[in-house]
């Protein structure tokens, strides 16, 4: 949960009269809360009521207007001055791991991976699966994912680091499954901590299917525009300008929000992301035209062989 009172303390130690603050989409219902107890303690808010898609998704602007930016649910991606992140936990109960563990043990090491609402527990996991004859790896993290064991959908290094023979991700849904299955290649199993135990592999193959379909039709794609993101977590400037570079008709787009409308008006055949990795992967079917990640555009032009295609992370 988010622990308001600590929260409030931590702004009047520093002597704060006004927080901006910042929650992600599925956490925004708890602001008014979090009003309520820092004006007891005699500190005013302003909250950011702009989508927020991580920590690489700063409001600064709201900041800008204040002491201090409180960003609610996730860890650092990038050095900000006068921000306090504040992550979103939620606990697991280990025994959900049992029936898992069946499956698992047949595996010479498995890394155990999971987002920042349940990182805190990595190693508590895995201890469980050791104890279930699993031989359980948690792999250091990053820059941007501090916890071990910690992934975010532009970066699996903890998985990498973990270098198992297979993965295990803890977590609802697969997306961030695939994402582990794609960086290091080898078998990927989900559990969602809140169902009933059961294991999911995953598979890469439905997702790859979709995007050689895009690669296709971006080859037949005269203009590209190479989409640079304006916030700070996702900006890859040198990226960008590589990669507009590769093609004679290719230009560098400065933008915040990615929208269907903004790429039809500004009216590319095709569209290279360097913001945030999920929207090539996760969004296509929201978008006009292809919407490449760097590799795929560097299959397109025959720099790169479809059998080296890799995942886009931000490191």
């Amino acid at each position: 949960m988010i622990p308001y009172s600590e929260i409030a303390a931590e702004l009047k130690r520093r002597g704060v009269k006004k927080a901006a603050l910042q929650f992600p989409e599925g956490l925004k219902r708890f602001a008014p809360e979090l009003v309520s107890v820092l004006r007891k303690e005699g500190i005013t808010s302003i909250i950011s009521g702009d989508p927020c898609w991580g920590a690489c998704d700063l409001s600064l602007d709201a900041a800008s207007d204040a002491d201090i930016l409180v960003h609610i649910g996730h860890t650092p991606v990038t050095d900000e001055k006068n921000v306090i992140y504040i992550p979103y936990r939620k606990d697991i109960d280990c025994a959900v791991l049992e029936k898992a563990a069946a499956v698992l043990k047949k595996y010479e090491s498995v890394s155990l991976t999971t987002t920042i609402q349940h990182s805190h527990q990595t190693e508590e996991l895995a201890e469980k699966l050791r104890s279930l004859g699993v031989n359980a790896v948690v792999g250091a993290g990053s820059k941007r994912t501090p916890e071990p064991g910690q992934v975010l959908g532009c970066t699996y290094a903890s998985a990498k680091n973990a270098d198992c023979a297979a993965n295990l991700f803890v977590g609802t849904g697969v997306f961030h499954a695939i994402g582990v299955s794609l960086a290091t290649k080898k078998p990927t199993y989900a559990l969602d901590p809140y169902g009933c135990g059961d294991l999911q592999e995953v598979s890469a193959d439905p997702l790859l299917r979709k995007r050689f379909v895009q690669i296709e039709k971006a080859k037949k794609a005269k203009s590209f525009g190479i989409l640079l993101s304006s916030k700070p977590g996702q900006q890859r400037k040198e990226l960008a300008e590589r990669l507009a570079s590769l093609h004679g008709n290719a230009a560098v787009i400065l933008i915040k929000e990615i929208s269907e409308m903004q790429l039809r008006n500004l009216g590319f055949d095709a569209y290279v992301n360097t913001a945030c990795p999920r929207l090539a992967l996760d969004d296509q079917s929201r978008f006009p035209c292809p919407l490449l990640s760097p590799a795929e555009f560097e299959i397109v032009l025959g720099l790169r062989a479809w059998e080296d295609y890799e995942i886009d992370e931000i490191v």
